[in-house]
Order: C-alpha cells, then sequence, then structure tokens
C-alpha cells in the first residue's frame, strides 16, 4: 500500500509540472521547457522513471530506435514500471492472507512417544499391602490426526477482504499509470535528443558561416580594404562558435546517456533515432471533452477511487469487529500405545466469540480507519483539482507553443536575411563586420528559438495525452510520422 501511495505522489508530482518550467540550454525561450528528464520528471529529485533495469549487453554497430521501439522497451525495463509491478504482486499477496482467514485451516500431525515417570516425583505414593508398586512406571502413545477450523461467520474479515480487492485494483490501476509514465519518460527523452542533435547541426552550421566570414576579413584586410580589428573581431566570432559546438555535443552526450538509461540499454550502446517528430499541429479537442476523457480513463484518477473505496471497507471490517464470529473446528485420528493398536477417535466443536470488553482496542481502529478515510477522500478530489489544472496548463500550452513555431520560423528567416545582406554590405565594404557579428548572433539565437520551440509543441503535446490518460496510445500516433526533421534548423548561409 506505501509503495502504491509513493507512485500516486509521483505521479501527480510530475503532472504538476508545466511544460514552461526551464528552457533549452543555448537560447532564450519566451515558452520555457524542462531542460533535463530530472526536472520534467521529478523537479530535480532522482526519479526511478529516470533509471532502468539492464536489458542486455552492449550490442555491436550501430542499432536503430524508433518511437514506437523506444516505449515498447521503456515498457519492458523501465525501473518505474518494475518497481510498480512489484507492488502489485504485494497487494495481490495481501489479498490473498486476507482471504485464508476465511478459508478453512487443515493441518496434520503424526506423534509417537514413550515416557518413563517418576510416581514419587509426581506425588503417587500409595501403598497396597501384597501389592509391589515401583518407584516408575514407563508408557507410550502414538497419534495420527488431521484437524480443521474455519470461521463460518466473520463480518470482519469479510469485509478486511472486499477491502484487499479493492487495493488489488487499485495497484492494477496505478501500474497503468506507471506505464504512462514511463511512455512521458521515453517521449521526452526522445524528443531531447531530437533537440539536441538540432543543436549540433546548427551549431555546425554557425561554424561554417563564422569561418567563411573569418576569410573574407581576412582577404579584406590582406587587399588594405578594411583594418585588423575587423579580423580579430571575425576570430573571436569563430572561437565563440567553435565553443558552442563543442558545448552542444557535449549536451547531446549527455541527453543520449539519458535515453539509454532510460530504455536500459547500457550508456555506450551507439543508436541512430528514426523517428524525427516533425511539426505537426494537434487536433483540436475541447477541454469538456478532454476531461470526461480523464476521469474515465486516467488510472491514477481510478486508482484514487479504488482507494477510497477500500478505506471504506476498512472502516466497515473495524466496526464489524463488535460483532460476534461463530467458528468451527474438529479433527479426525487415530490413538493408542502403539500405530498397531490404534483406534479412531474424532472431536467436533463449534464455537460463537461475543466480544465484551476490548479495552477500547475496536473503537481505535474505527478511529485509524476514519482517519484513513478522510485523507484518501482528500488526496481523490485534490486529484481531480490536479485533473482540470493538467488539462486547462496543457491545453494553453499546445496552442501556445503552436504559435511559438510559426513565430520562431518567421524570426529565423528574418534573420537568415538579415545575416545575408550584411554579408553582402561587408562585401563591398560598405560596412564593417560589427553589424555581421551582431547579424550572426541573432541567427543564433533565432535557430535556438525555433529548436525549442519545436520541442516544446512536441513535449506540450505529450503532456496533454498523459493529462487525459491515454499517452501510451496517442504517444505512438502522435511521434511516430517520420515525414521530416523535427528541431532541425535551416543551415546559415555561408559565403
Amino acid at each position: 500500500m506505501r509503495s502504491t501511495q509513493l507512485f500516486s505522489c509521483l505521479v501527480l508530482a510530475l503532472l504538476a509540472i508545466p511544460a514552461s518550467a526551464q528552457q533549452l540550454s543555448g537560447g532564450t525561450v519566451p515558452l520555457n521547457v524542462p531542460q533535463s528528464l530530472d526536472q520534467l520528471l521529478a523537479a530535480g529529485n532522482q526519479s526511478p522513471f529516470s533509471g532502468s533495469v539492464s536489458s542486455g549487453k552492449l550490442q555491436p554497430g550501430v542499432i536503430d530506435i524508433t518511437v514506437d521501439d523506444a516505449i515498447t522497451r521503456g515498457l519492458r525495463y523501465n525501473l518505474g514500471i518494475v518497481l510498480s509491478g512489484q507492488a502489485s504482486a504485494q497487494a495481490k499477496a495481501s489479498r490473498l492472507k486476507d482471504l485464508s482467514t476465511l478459508l478453512p485451516q487443515i493441518n496434520g500431525s503424526l506423534r509417537e512417544s514413550n515416557t518413563k515417570a517418576n510416581l514419587q516425583a509426581e506425588g503417587f505414593s500409595l501403598s497396597i499391602p501384597g501389592v509391589s508398586i515401583g518407584k516408575a512406571v514407563t508408557f507410550s502413545n502414538a497419534d495420527a490426526r488431521v484437524s480443521m477450523s474455519e470461521n463460518l461467520i466473520d463480518l470482519h474479515a469479510i469485509d478486511n477482504l472486499r477491502a484487499s480487492n479493492a487495493n488489488v485494483r487499485a495497484a492494477a490501476y496505478t501500474f497503468n499509470s506507471a506505464r504512462e509514465t514511463v511512455t512521458l519518460a521515453v517521449a521526452a527523452s526522445y524528443l531531447l535528443v531530437i533537440a539536441a542533435e538540432a543543436q549540433v547541426d546548427a551549431a555546425e552550421a554557425e561554424l561554417k558561416t563564422a569561418e567563411a566570414l573569418q576569410q573574407l576579413a581576412v582577404d579584406r584586410e590582406s587587399a588594405g580594404l578594411t583594418p585588423n580589428v575587423d579580423t580579430l573581431r571575425a576570430r573571436v566570432e569563430l572561437q565563440v562558435r567553435r565553443q558552442n559546438l563543442i558545448e552542444s555535443h557535449n549536451n547531446l552526450a549527455k541527453q543520449r546517456i539519458t535515453l539509454l538509461r532510460v530504455l536500459g540499454l547500457p550508456v555506450h550502446q551507439q543508436f541512430r533515432l528514426v523517428t524525427r517528430v516533425p511539426y505537426k499541429p494537434l487536433p483540436k479537442i475541447s477541454e469538456e471533452q478532454a476531461l470526461q476523457t480523464a476521469f474515465a480513463a486516467r488510472p491514477d484518477y481510478l486508482a484514487a477511487e479504488q482507494q477510497v473505496k477500500a478505506a471504506e471497507l476498512s472502516k466497515r471490517a473495524a466496526e464489524a469487529e463488535r460483532l460476534p464470529t461463530l467458528g468451527l473446528s474438529g479433527d479426525y485420528g487415530i490413538i493408542g500405545t502403539r500405530f498397531n493398536n490404534s483406534i479412531p477417535t474424532w472431536t467436533v466443536n463449534a464455537g460463537l466469540r461475543v466480544p465484551i470488553f476490548q479495552g477500547g482496542r475496536i473503537e481505535a481502529d474505527i478511529r485509524q480507519a476514519d482517519a484513513t478515510l478522510q485523507q484518501r477522500r482528500a488526496q481523490r478530489d485534490d486529484l481531480k483539482g490536479r485533473i482540470e489544472q493538467d488539462i486547462a496548463n496543457a491545453m494553453l500550452d499546445v496552442a501556445a507553443a503552436g504559435e511559438q513555431v510559426e513565430v520562431a520560423k518567421a524570426t529565423l528567416e528574418y534573420a537568415q536575411q538579415a545575416l545575408t545582406q550584411s554579408q553582402d554590405r561587408f562585401s563591398a565594404g560598405i560596412t564593417n563586420n560589427i553589424e555581421v557579428v551582431q547579424a550572426q548572433e541573432a541567427l543564433a539565437n533565432a535557430t535556438q528559438q525555433y529548436i525549442g520551440s519545436l520541442y516544446s509543441h512536441n513535449i506540450a503535446k505529450v503532456l496533454l495525452a498523459r493529462a487525459t490518460g491515454a499517452a501510451e496510445q496517442t504517444l505512438r500516433q502522435v511521434l511516430s510520422d517520420d515525414s521530416g526533421p523535427a528541431g532541425q534548423a535551416p543551415p546559415a548561409p555561408a559565403k
């Protein structure tokens, strides 16, 4: 039960994180998004959903991974799903234990003994004239027996079993909720790798542009057309672009390791992402429809409902401790001095147990069960409000991110045109290369904004799917279109 609560709290913490929590490194994006998987899942705390169990040894060569492959692998090896599965097994074991109190208890015994007793030590000092009675006596006993006991009427045990059944259903829903969270973790890691790859491509394009501009400045200085300061300025810009490329490669390597950890693959496994997840607007859905879907399908909400029901039944079970219980017991076997001279014997007992005074224990159990019930109801009601908040935030983020993509795309086109014109003006000797460097910086920022807006839009769709409780089914469809590149900014022109 404690494990179930832990996973429920983890999922709630995940859903409370807005898509605008952080920003991608390398550029300022107005619609901020989480920068790392740990921030997305647990607000900076280590989450079991960012880890995994090992799925095998390092495979030679480069393996291809699609979004569908990644989700399937994550649902098998992610640590969060493994732990949630064990929590479900614990709930089933608890139910089996409660069921055992209502089933017959059958035991068998086989006993043979030889005893020599000291009569004087036992206080036997009878003296009969003419009869010799020794100080000790030896006797033997053999017994083979089967005994059975059963509670015929025990409302306390019956309600406990019903509560355990509700807890098992809650654990099953929590396991499904863990599947949704794993899907989110895999999708987020996949998208972060794609965004990091796009950043590397953009940094390489910016480096080529900086190299071309530096060579142009050198040529113009050699021809006596520009001062040495323009060349120095171009060289500084070139070093900045090299540094950005190094940082982009480092970030990409870390994001790839994070994805490998989520999928349970060795951290040095070479892989290639096949699905590129291009920009694709999400079909419109009303907030009312999304809420109806969430309340009917979100496994964490269904688990909360079952936990409330289990708490209600546990309170009924505590109240039933005041009621009488009827039990039946008996045994059948053979007994004698030896097994070869044994005779059958049997016993049947029926008993009615009536609680009269328990020292306040029953009242304490009732109050404790009632407190747990009030907690479960409060958690369910809070979760209902969180679901409404999650859906409202996710829909706002999807709409804003879609607009951001269009704006960032237009900004990128303008920045490319500005850089081209600045290069032409510098080549013609109309201006120095300060204008060119500024245009390079503007293009770099526009590129990062474009990459960030694409990631923001995709992650907002991921969070909306998670908020409605259909992440696994929706994301396999929404993110599996490989018709074009994702996060790939057009390279800056080089001259």
